[in-house]
């Protein structure tokens, strides 16, 4: 099932070469398909089932191999990935740029951590917490959604900036409830026996907290790209990509666009509210300090270097976000003798420094510029086949 489509009227479409152009896709097809490369499933839910299943394993082999401080570090990893992945549907295959996802973000941490702060009884069940955190934010973003679907541009960004701005706000203002600056201690239980017994068999080591929270961090990552990568392929997207890219068309086609907008807002704001739940349990705290405007700010410029419309870009750009800044604090606190305070804020400027190298050098992100190289690389060799006939 193909993620574009060239829609009908553009000017590639009445150029005099476009029958030749077709034989060439044709034949390159042809040859594509009589190779019998590919022992992928035909089927697009097969496929990512496949991969979800090898990512699976990758995820459980890294976190044996890795020592307590890299499991922390993919914990991060993973919360920032799903948001950015929410946030990738949104801007990349939607349209919609949004500099309000840290605020999604801390609606779904503090009701995890209200719902995790159960005094008399036990509370709920992990995975029903996530969900109701889900839920709720989806709540709010379909609310805030209603808004955006009539904006555009600057005014939809400084809108979902003034939400950034201003739920931090909040938690001061019903601090009883909400902690105020200091926020709420997210109360988790520790790993349960049968997890113990499964690390155990598969690395003869015991299943330490740290270890356990990881576990759920990339189980929530792997279960959202793998919603995600299928409703990107599938006739909603489709529907996205055409609200994105040719609105007089999609909507003489009988699509309502603001719908489809806020349906697109809602889908990434659920992301975002797993996200704040996952950062609530790994970080154990729901402050307003955590979810800042530069929050918001650092997951649109992960989806930005990462590739937008990627969710393979989004995972790399989070990656990016946590282990680079950390990486080049080291070189400059080992390597150079920069005090520890110093070497930490110039790790920023080294991040700022590769926002502005991929905007120069790789426009579409670095997935993006590596997927549109084999593009044209395909492209040229389907070119020679077809003039070698």
């Amino acid at each position: 099932m193909s993620d574009t489509q060239t829609p009908a009227g553009t000017p590639g479409a009445a150029s005099s070469d476009a029958p030749s152009t077709a034989t060439a896709a044709g034949n390159a097809s042809s040859a594509a398909a009589s190779s019998g490369r590919s022992f992928l499933p035909k089927s697009t839910l097969l496929r990512h089932l496949l991969v979800l299943v090898l990512c699976a394993v990758g995820a459980v082999a890294l976190l044996e191999l890795t020592e307590p401080g890299t499991n922390a570090q993919i914990s991060s990893v993973a919360y920032y990935a799903i948001a950015a992945g929410g946030l990738t549907l949104l801007t990349g295959l939607n349209g919609q740029i949004s500099l309000g996802h840290g605020a999604l973000m801390a609606v779904g941490a503090y009701t995890t951590a209200l719902l995790l702060d159960v005094d008399e009884g036990e509370p709920l069940p992990l995975p029903l917490i996530f969900l109701i955190a889900v839920a709720a934010t989806a709540l709010v973003g379909a609310l805030v959604g209603v808004a955006a679907a009539r904006l555009h541009g600057p005014y939809l960004a400084g809108a979902t900036l003034a939400l950034a701005v201003g739920v931090p706000g909040l938690t001061l203002y019903f601090k009883e409830t909400l902690g105020g600056e200091q926020g709420i201690n997210v109360r988790i239980e520790r790993a349960p026996d049968w997890f113990d017994e499964a690390i155990n068999a598969i690395s003869g080591e015991n299943g330490s907290q740290t270890k356990w929270l990881a576990y759920i961090s990339v189980a929530c990552l792997l279960l959202t790209y793998f919603l995600l990568a299928n409703l990107m392929r599938s006739r909603m997207g489709r529907t996205w990509r055409a609200v994105r890219d040719q609105e007089v068309a999609a909507e003489l086609a009988g699509i309502s666009l603001g719908a489809w907008r806020i349906l697109a807002f809602v889908v990434s704001a659920a992301a975002a509210g797993l996200a704040g739940a996952v950062l609530a349990i790994v970080v154990r705290l729901a402050a307003p300090g955590s979810f800042l405007p530069v929050l918001s700010l650092s997951l649109l410029t992960a989806v930005v270097i990462g590739g937008l419309g990627s969710l393979f870009g989004a995972l790399l750009g989070s990656a990016l976000l946590v282990f680079l800044p950390r990486w080049a604090s080291d070189i400059g606190r080992d390597s150079f003798d920069i005090a520890s305070a110093q070497a930490s804020q110039a790790a920023y400027v080294v991040y700022g420094l590769l926002l502005v190298a991929v905007m120069l050098f790789a426009p579409a992100g670095l997935v993006g510029t590596v997927r549109l190289a084999l593009l044209r690389r395909r492209a040229a060799r389907a070119t020679a086949r077809a003039g070698g006939r």
